[in-house]
């Protein structure tokens, strides 16, 4: 593009005018003439009457041949006939014109062939004009200056190509009226095309320019140009307050830190790296609030180190799929990640400590845990997420300083009492809050009264069954070790000469059974049945059938029904008494 509209080595690239064709309009005949510069092209319409006008003005100021047109025709004038030879003879007229102005072309021919849009010289010469008249009284107004990537093209190539700053003799068009106009300019937007302007073939974001000729700027505007082709942005680092880059980055990086790829390492300054560093480069020390919208950013990379003092932070509609790198934004309050490509939220309050704008909006978050400990957080926007479930809420609905939460174009807003459902969530706070952008009612307040009681109720209710189970549970491992003790109790035949130890008092009145079972046969009664067909807890004499004593149907009564197991022991646990022989006769007291 460069040598497109500057040729080689500082030369003049060729210009050529054709006339490819007419087109009949009401009663007159219209002529399409293709204008070229290098490889940039463009298109222009006129009729004869407009040739003999610029004619008119050619004879007059540049002395020119005035039989060099072809004449008038009265008759016939749009025959087929005589269109196609006019064509050919304006043609002639045009190449002559330009051969006699190889250089600059006078105004007169240049707005007629438009060079004062496409091309560089005729660019840059109509742009001092316009300063020379309006400059100082819009550098007064403080206004926003409108400025097209194609004419910061042209003043950059014509500061590159070191000619005279005013070519055509004609002061009003000196290039030092746009330097002195752009170092004191503090408000600048420069808007391109998203395709071929006007009507040339020339994309403007494929333009490389150079924005160090601005010296004063605090606000800039870039729309539809190359990113990396953007050069001298950097000088502005010193005043630059707000900048919107759009529709024209594929990265921070190459707007923030266009100097990176030059360095294998660097580092802002002001910042100690225990890594060795090729390279220490300034912040953006004034620079508050940063649009990179409407690009095509994958990543949230480390040149926002570069901006320390960023505030307002505008990343919506790219391609962002993980929110990091924030952490060194301390002065960040307002993020805007909407329509971004997010999934997770995950330690999100880690990297945004003092937020209190979020939009979040048209990504594809299921869940908000990461929200939960954003405790700045004042506006809130979830809308077009894949949100299913109303507890999701929760996770936001302890946020103190929380206000405005937007979930409207998720599943779960199309749940029946979706709104009230989401500020029950909220608690003692549901009134505070504004959802989908709409005030809460004094009706959505009774019914959030009624479902935190119902939730409350529910709550109670299942601290209550948690409780039972775990009463519950540990009955049945009360039960299962009083089983335990209880099995234990039953007599086996003991080695003669080791004691059996008493172990419970349940142990000590079947000892004492077997006792008075083994006084009687060293009576002289002998036991026609060693098994006495009795439970442990009762005594095996001739009292064997009634009920056991009542202190011990007292203890085991405090156990409850589900512990009288002990005493309904079955027959195979009915207690068994030894041979005499085998039993040690142990002295109670």
């Amino acid at each position: 593009m460069e040598a497109a509209a500057g040729g080689e080595d500082g030369e003049e690239p060729p210009r050529e005018a054709r006339v490819l064709g007419s087109e009949l309009v009401e009663t007159y005949t219209v002529y399409i003439i293709q204008v070229s510069v290098g490889n940039h092209q463009w298109t222009v319409k006129h009729r004869y009457s407009d040739f003999h006008d610029l004619h008119e003005k050619l004879v007059s100021e540049k002395k020119i041949d005035k039989n060099l047109l072809p004449p008038k025709k009265i008759i016939g004038k749009n025959s087929k006939s005589l269109v196609e030879k006019r064509q050919k003879e304006l043609e002639i007229y045009l190449q002559t014109l330009l051969v006699k102005f190889p250089v600059t072309a006078p105004k007169v021919l240049s707005h007629f062939l438009h060079f004062h849009l496409y091309e560089i010289n005729g660019i840059t010469a109509a742009l001092a004009e316009e300063l020379f008249h309006k400059g100082e009284q819009l550098l007064m107004a403080g206004e926003v200056f409108t400025i097209r990537p194609l004419q910061l093209y042209a003043v950059t190539q014509q500061l590159l190509q070191g000619k005279p700053t005013c070519a055509n003799g004609d002061a009003r068009t000196d290039l030092g009226h746009i330097l002195d106009f752009t170092c004191r300019l503090k408000y600048l937007k420069v808007t391109g095309t998203g395709g071929p302007f006007g009507t040339s073939n020339i994309q403007e974001h494929l333009l490389p320019f150079d924005l160090s000729i601005f010296k004063s700027l605090h606000q800039i505007e870039i729309s539809h140009c190359g990113g990396k082709l953007i050069k001298g942005l950097t000088s502005s680092k010193h005043a630059l307050a707000t900048m919107s880059v759009r529709f024209s980055a594929t990265s921070m990086k190459e707007i923030l830190v266009p100097e990176a790829s030059e360095f294998d390492q660097w580092e802002p300054e002001g910042a100690t790296s225990s890594c060795p560093v090729t390279a220490v480069i300034p912040t953006w020390r004034t620079l508050t609030t940063l649009d990179m919208s409407h690009n095509s950013i994958s990543q949230i990379d480390d040149s926002v180190k570069l901006i320390p003092k960023i505030e307002f932070l505008d990343l919506s509609h790219n391609g962002v799929s993980l929110v990091e790198n924030l952490q060194h934004l301390y002065n960040l309050v307002h993020l805007d990640l909407s329509y971004n490509k997010l999934v997770s939220l995950e330690g999100v309050h880690t990297k945004l400590g003092n937020i209190k704008t979020l939009n979040l909006a048209g990504n594809q978050l299921e869940r908000l845990s990461g929200l939960n400990k954003l405790y700045s957080l004042v506006n809130l926007d979830l809308s077009n997420n894949k949100i299913e479930q109303i507890d999701e809420v929760k996770n936001i609905g302890n946020l103190p300083c929380l206000e405005k939460v937007v979930l409207a174009s998720n599943p779960l807003s199309i749940f029946p009492d979706y709104r009230t459902k989401v500020l029950a969530q909220f608690g003692d706070r549901a009134s505070e809050i504004c959802l989908d952008n709409i005030v809460t009612t004094e009706k959505e307040l009774d019914t959030v009264e009624v479902l935190k009681a119902i939730q409350k109720a529910k709550e109670v209710k299942f601290k209550l069954n948690n409780s039972d189970k775990k009463i519950s549970e540990d009955s049945r491992l009360t039960a299962a070790s009083s089983k335990s003790n209880c099995s234990s109790l039953t007599v086996r035949p003991s080695s003669p000469s080791l004691p059996r130890p008493v172990s419970s008092s349940q142990e000590i009145i079947c000892e004492e059974t077997v006792l008075a079972s083994s006084f009687l046969q060293s009576s002289g009664s002998t036991p026609t049945d060693h098994t006495v067909p009795q439970a442990c807890f009762e005594i095996p004499d001739s009292r064997c059938k009634n009920q056991p004593p009542a202190s011990l149907m007292d203890s085991c009564e405090e156990y409850g029904s589900d512990h009288r197991t002990c005493l309904d022991r079955s027959e195979e646990e009915r207690c068994v008494v030894p041979d005499p022989c085998n039993t040690v006769i142990l002295p109670f007291n």
